[in-house]
């Protein structure tokens, strides 16, 4: 079977073990039989795993470098279009929740730790395969495996597969939601003066935000755009009654020149300024861009593959925290990520596993 047929059928394998965020045991247990067959060593977390494929990674520290294939086992929830569909092929693409983020780029990575023997790369090569990305960033079991699996840290660079279109992108934007609450007073709606509108109260935020131009950023020498957007928004008790409480769900997307401080503080500071209630619920910082790092080059020179900014979070971020150097690249349509009726073109699945191999090989 080639290599192309090979990675397609895998994922189409992957994607028929359903692993919606929080509900990720079953594929990780699937995994977890595969790699005790084919690893040096194998750590399990949660739902996580750790796999060394060739002893340097929870072995004894060696001189070749060390390079992690990183990969979340997680979907969104299944869209109602999608329930009850089985993975399927149409017109030369894959179609199915999970096909594009991520799991076409986890049949990539396990089809290159079959295929591409360490004696034929110049490089130890380990898998980082964790549960619960697609949750709040305190849930996400990365973070767990980064401190229970110190020996992480000695990687040289992780490659984390998320969608990109097989192009390389370079840091990633910090994401902060704030739960928003404007206070009024009810009223009946045919006696308005007699209350005050909380739904009201909230058009001056939104109008603000719909009349704002993205602020552009540069790191490392690429473009990052920051935006800001409420997702959500509740209010009113009923038809006839005037609302005397809105809330609203605001998501600040920033720009790595931002630390996760500052950038809090920006969203407490447009919360103020419109007299909202304001609770931060979820924070993830951003990442710097590192063009300069040689193993980055080494792949760009390989494969020719352009190189753009993450325009979205990652768990680039994480991992930089952490101390290990990580881009992301996969084969993934970043278009496709969190849509109904998601797919992956088989062609980019094929042509993410020649780039890697083209980047790993010691030829």
């Amino acid at each position: 079977m080639t290599p192309g047929e090979s990675i397609a059928a895998r994922a189409g394998a992957l994607c028929a073990i359903p692993s919606p965020v929080g509900s990720e045991r079953a594929l990780c247990d699937h995994l977890e039989s595969w790699a005790r067959t084919r690893a040096e060593a194998v750590r399990r977390i949660g739902n996580s795993l750790v796999v060394d494929l060739d002893g340097g990674l929870l072995g004894p520290a060696r001189e070749r470098p060390l390079l992690l294939l990183c990969g979340h086992l997680d979907t969104i929830p299944v869209p109602e279009p999608d329930r009850g569909r089985a993975p399927r092929r149409e017109g030369g693409r894959l179609v199915a929740t999970g096909s594009s983020d991520m799991k076409g780029g986890l049949a990539v990575a396990l089809e290159l730790a079959e295929r591409l023997p360490a004696w034929e790369r110049f490089c130890d090569l380990g898998l980082v395969l964790y549960a619960q990305e697609e949750g709040p960033f305190a849930e996400n079991e990365l973070a767990e495996v980064l401190r229970r699996v110190p020996e992480l840290g000695r990687a040289a660079l992780a490659l984390c597969l998320e969608p990109t279109d097989n192009r390389l992108q370079l840091g990633c934007v910090g994401s902060i939601h704030a739960t928003l609450t404007f206070r009024g007073r009810q009223a009946h709606s045919a006696r308005p003066w007699q209350g005050e509108n909380a739904v009201h109260r909230a058009g001056g935020l939104l109008a603000e935000l719909a009349a704002r131009s993205p602020r552009e950023a540069l790191s490392g020498g690429l473009v990052f755009r920051e935006a800001w957007s409420v997702t959500r928004i509740e209010g009113g008790l009923a038809r006839n009654v005037i609302p005397d409480r809105c809330t609203l769900n605001l998501n600040f997307r920033f720009a790595p020149d931002r630390s996760l401080e500052a950038a809090a503080g920006e969203a407490r500071a447009l919360a103020a300024r419109f007299g909202a209630e304001v609770e931060l619920v979820d924070l993830s910082p951003a990442c710097p861009a590192r063009p300069d790092l040689p193993l980055l080059r080494r792949l760009v020179d390989r494969t020719g593959v352009e190189v753009e900014s993450k325009q979205a979070w990652t768990d680039v971020a994480r991992l930089a925290e952490a101390g290990i150097a990580a881009a992301n690249f996969g084969p993934g349509a970043t278009s496709q990520a969190h849509q109904a009726g998601e797919w992956v073109e088989l062609a980019a699945l094929e042509a993410g596993y020649r780039h890697l191999e083209a980047f790993l090989s010691s030829r």
